[in-house]
């Protein structure tokens, strides 16, 4: 009895089948609503453009959820473009190939410049892999293929993905969302760990 439904909005990259369907949709009186057909290898500027143009077309009562996206500077862009919910494998699919999210961008800690560092893979995060093991010692764990490495960045990206969002939320409730925004994007860098092929996969 719980069970929500959504429509789904579709439309390409066409602007009016976007309005048309997002409109079609929203005088069905789902329980939610949902951007498809992004995600799906095309560049991140079409991506946002298909959001723009089907978002104003949806109740705002009701949830929207974009899905299969994103990276973390694209979750608070899609925010700011009225999205809820997201569903995205990047956490889990990174932490498979070494790579760990950070404030500061991604990390790939299979790099040797980690081998004898120390710290957490960042600092000041509370997950149990920056809680209780090294960097070094995780990348001693993932060259090794011992499964406990991929473990561990799971769990800290999966909590960095979380924590993000608990911001985000604290920071549209206290009127700064504009201001937070734009600084972690300034701070955000990627490097060798994820292409914009992992970005805007469906898979």
């Amino acid at each position: 009895d719980d069970q929500l439904v959504f429509g789904i909005v579709q439309g390409s990259a066409f602007e009016d089948l976007r309005r048309s369907s997002a409109q079609a949709l929203a005088a069905m009186d789902f329980d939610g609503y949902a951007i498809g057909g992004v995600s799906v290898g095309e560049p991140e500027a079409e991506m946002m453009t298909a959001v723009e143009w089907s978002e104003p077309h949806l109740p705002r009562d009701k949830p929207r959820y974009a899905m299969g996206l994103g990276t973390p500077p694209q979750l608070l862009e899609l925010i700011a473009r009225g999205m809820d919910m997201f569903d995205c494998v990047l956490p889990t699919r990174l932490a498979r190939n070494g790579t760990a999210f950070t404030a500061g961008g991604t990390l790939n800690l299979k790099n040797a410049e980690f081998t004898l560092q120390k710290g957490p893979i960042e600092e000041g995060c509370v997950c149990p892999a920056c809680r209780d093991f090294a960097r070094g010692y995780i990348r001693h764990l993932i060259k090794s293929e011992e499964i406990l490495g991929l473990r561990l960045l799971t769990m800290h990206n999966l909590h960095f993905y979380l924590d993000l969002m608990t911001r985000a939320r604290a920071a549209i409730e206290d009127g700064t969302f504009a201001g937070f925004r734009a600084q972690f994007i300034a701070g955000y860098k990627v490097r060798d760990g994820i292409t914009e092929t992992d970005a805007n996969s469906p898979v």
